[in-house]
């Protein structure tokens, strides 16, 4: 048995999808979650096998990069995007960041189904509707989708959990809850973080994450 997490922030789709998961029975849906920082830290939890996600999770983390900050840290779990994205870019960066499948929003149950089997014996699987050239494979296989930015390649962990969470807005107090950690500590996360990206203030974070692709609004 294969445990599966969604991740989309319509509940409408995580229903859907979790009542065709559970369905199969090689697989069930342990958890869901609407956001990339959520998702994130589910997966830290534990117990995780495969994480279906969507791109687009506003407001919060761009599911680019959570995609990355997961295949980096728990390289075991297996990512399966499910988008609406059907733009080049897109698939070429989330394959590139570590997902093992790409599946389009627009193609039928079958398709997921198919991606899924797929995963569960190991292997990657891209939607049939979507056509990869030698260039895509070229840039899935290379360093050039990959976010470059020194100075957000040098924040932590946590720092990189708690940038979106700043930009959003949230109070001190509130990140502190939603990551465990104490006040004290989230205040030191944000002093970092603006240090290393060389920033003054909240304004020019948003700027800089909105720029850079690291949040959807």
């Amino acid at each position: 048995m294969y445990n599966v997490l969604i991740a989309d922030d319509h509940a409408v789709v995580r229903f859907g999808l979790a009542t065709l998961v559970n369905k199969q029975p090689e697989f069930k849906v342990v958890d869901e979650e609407a956001n990339g920082t959520d998702t994130y830290l589910r997966v830290e939890q534990g117990d995780i096998d495969i994480l279906i996600m969507d791109l687009s999770m506003p407001p919060g983390e761009s599911g680019l990069i959570t995609t990355k900050r997961i295949h980096d840290n728990f390289p075991k779990v297996r990512i399966l995007i499910l988008s609406m994205h059907e733009e080049q870019d897109f698939i070429n960066r989330a394959l590139h960041n570590g997902a093992m499948s790409y599946v389009l929003k627009s193609s039928s149950d079958d398709e997921l189904l198919r991606a899924l089997r797929k995963l569960m014996n190991g292997e990657a699987y891209v939607d049939q509707n979507i056509k990869l050239t030698t260039d895509d494979l070229a840039k899935i296989n290379t360093d050039g989708t990959e976010v470059d930015l020194k100075g957000y390649a040098s924040l932590s962990k946590r720092e990189r959990e708690v940038l979106p969470l700043v930009t959003l807005g949230y109070s001190n107090k509130e990140i502190a809850a939603d990551l465990f950690i104490s006040t004290k500590t989230v205040e030191a996360h944000k002093a970092n973080i603006m240090q290393k990206l060389k920033l003054k203030n909240r304004a020019e974070l948003i700027r800089y994450a909105i720029h850079n692709n690291l949040i959807d609004l």
